[in-house]
């Protein structure tokens, strides 16, 4: 007599359900006024090294790490606002990890701390770096901020993220430093990939004076800032007026008073964080962290109507060569010599994923 159990089923009761309010319920606590200290909750998953496969997931619990400061917060503003100083602070006395304005020094530093962009005089003037990948950018970075959260536990505070860029874009199209064209691609892009991102808990939004702002851009001295949808819905708001710099501890008490567990199921607040059952965790953090760059596949959106982003097989090729000879990029990551990688013998595992620097923009 054979007996047959649904996985699915045996799924389901080994997961069991959890609050489906999980990640949104509770005040975020900060370490200065936390009355005890946090709950013990297993060691964060190394995402970047290490899968999370099926099998995991029946034994490595993703709601087990989560608590009330499992949370993403968002810090935007105007141009030299002083959001980067502030979101630092805040990440600190949240115990949360902290992620730069997402730049393109990301992207064209390589594993070995090379500075791709020293290429680009060398470099056939169509492959030279451009600002379209700075939605590119922005997003892998909020992909990287979701895959901390849910396999470690530790909320993320992200200065500036993917869902503000387009106000950039459009600055730049009406002052002619981009055509309608490669802005509709812009938005063609943001359409494919953006719903596949969870919204943010919180954003909070300095607000600076436009004199204020143009004063702190001139002592900053970074050249393309000087020649250069309604949030709340879906996440909690707080502006401040920042043309003076305020207490971090301030708003670290406003953010205190935030009951997160005041919607239900039916309100757009935090929609994209209320799942009922444990596998659904299990699912978005794989998503995020294994699946990243299948994700990163969503911006491949073919235009041949825009010349200016069209390059010649030949400059490709060029620039190709360009690329592979710079220093440490000859062969993948762990595996040049000529860089200080060792036992490259015993070695036959790729990267699991390309996780981006945390790299402060560099001024030029």
């Amino acid at each position: 007599m054979s007996v047959r159990i649904s996985c699915g089923r045996f799924v389901n009761n080994v997961t069991q359900h959890v609050s489906v309010t999980y990640i949104g319920s509770r005040n975020i606590s900060g370490k200065t006024m936390r009355v005890k200290a946090p709950a013990p909750k297993p060691a964060p998953w190394p995402y970047k090294t290490n899968r999370y496969t099926m099998l995991h997931r029946f034994f490595d619990r993703t709601s087990a790490r989560l608590d009330e400061n499992s949370k993403l917060i968002v810090v935007e503003g105007p141009v030299a606002a002083g959001k980067s100083k502030f979101a630092q602070e805040l990440a600190d006395e949240l115990e949360m990890l902290y992620f730069p304005e997402a730049n393109l020094d990301m992207i064209f530093t390589n594993e070995y701390g090379y500075d791709l962009k020293q290429l680009d005089p060398q470099l056939p003037e169509t492959c030279r770096s451009f600002d379209l990948l700075q939605y590119t950018v922005k997003y892998s970075q909020y992909i990287d901020a979701l895959a901390h959260i849910l396999s470690t536990g530790q909320g993320v505070v992200l200065d500036r993220c993917v869902y503000s860029d387009f106000v950039f874009a459009e600055a730049m199209c009406s002052k002619g430093y981009i055509s309608r064209e490669v802005r509709s691609l812009y938005y063609e892009l943001r359409k494919n990939s953006i719903g596949e991102l969870l919204r943010p808990h919180l954003v909070i939004y300095l607000d600076v004076p436009v004199n204020k702002c143009l004063e702190n851009i001139q002592k900053r001295n970074i050249s393309y800032e000087k020649n250069s949808p309604d949030i709340s819905y879906s996440a909690e708001l707080l502006v401040y007026d920042w043309s003076h710099e305020g207490e971090v501890e301030v708003i670290v008490e406003d953010i205190e008073r935030i009951n997160f567990n005041r919607y239900d199921e039916q309100d757009p607040k935090f929609v994209d964080w209320r799942y009922s059952r444990e596998e659904m965790f299990a699912y978005l953090r794989n998503k995020y962290s294994d699946g990243k760059n299948f994700l990163m596949t969503y911006l491949n959106v073919p235009r041949f109507n825009i010349p200016e982003l069209l390059i010649e097989a030949e400059d490709a090729k060029l620039a190709l060569e360009i690329y592979d000879n710079a220093p440490g990029n000859e062969y993948a990551p762990g595996y040049n010599s000529s860089m200080g990688d060792t036992s490259i013998l015993f070695k036959s595992k790729l990267p699991l994923r390309e996780t981006l620097p945390v790299i402060e923009r560099r001024a030029r």
